[in-house]
């Protein structure tokens, strides 16, 4: 059960139903995720739909590269609606099920292709230290340039925000999903380490 309201459009104030109707009208299609708790304060929400409107879609990294790094985080902080959405993002994407199930059990994913296995190190050394080695960092600039760094370290610092927000409202899975991750043995509660690459 949520921690706080999550309005339909007929409870919403007119400033918010000026946000749910940009929301559902532009790129995500519908007011999902943490939008729904965002949605009380009406300027964040709008702020908030137009950057990640441009993180998920609208990025220089590939779809599926975009998307391994949301899931790392999604993992990382053990966000049903998170995980639930984007581990599907991903598949459609084109990233591998075994890639995605070992990262949904905590295990060492194996990666064939050297953009997916820096693209993963980036995302978890940053969630978990806070920062990244400078092989990683220098891997990622000569792929995608300084644009792409800096756009990967966005799509993880703002999904970092997502999960949050996810988790501290408590923000609900729909109706009959259940929830697609646990928190695991090595766990600090709903943080989870998750270990390095392995590359063919």
């Amino acid at each position: 059960m949520p921690r706080i309201p999550l309005p339909e459009p007929d409870e919403m104030t007119e400033e918010q139903r000026a946000v749910h109707a940009s929301v559902v009208t532009g790129k995500r299609g519908k007011m999902i995720g943490p939008l729904r708790a965002v949605i009380h304060s009406p300027e964040l929400a709008r702020r908030w739909s137009a950057l990640g409107e441009l993180l998920r879609y609208d990025t220089c990294l590939p779809p599926r590269l975009n998307e391994l790094a949301i899931i790392v985080v999604g993992r990382r902080y053990t966000s049903q609606v998170e995980w639930w959405a984007h581990s599907a993002a991903a598949a459609k994407a084109g990233l591998a099920p075994e890639i995605i199930e070992a990262i949904r059990r905590g295990e060492a994913p194996i990666f064939a292709d050297p953009d997916e296995a820096d693209v993963y190190e980036f995302a978890r050394q940053l969630v978990q230290a806070g920062q990244v080695e400078d092989t990683v960092y220098e891997a990622v600039v000569r792929r995608f340039d300084a644009r792409g760094v800096v756009e990967l370290t966005g799509v993880v610092g703002y999904y970092t925000m997502v999960s949050m927000t996810l988790n501290v409202h408590a923000i609900p899975l729909p109706d009959g999903i259940d929830a697609p991750i646990a928190p695991l043995p090595q766990s600090d509660g709903l943080i989870t380490p998750l270990p390095p690459a392995r590359r063919i």
